[in-house]
């Protein structure tokens, strides 16, 4: 994963947030219905935030 360096190439970006997208669909699968808390769906409404604003970032590159 790409972690910590600015990503400016087009083809890294993408490969970033499918990156991204990938550990936060592994993030749901991994949920527990009967025992998720609120604190769960914060960290994960977090994620889908974060990714929202590196979508726009690179979007700005493109």
């Amino acid at each position: 994963m790409i972690v910590g360096n600015a990503v400016q190439d087009k083809d890294l970006q993408l490969k970033y947030l499918k990156e991204r997208l990938n550990m936060f669909l592994h993030m749901i699968d991994s949920l527990d219905p009967e025992s998720t808390e609120l604190e769960d769906i914060d960290r994960l409404i977090e994620v889908i935030d974060s990714l929202e604003l590196k979508y726009e970032q690179f979007k700005k590159d493109w």
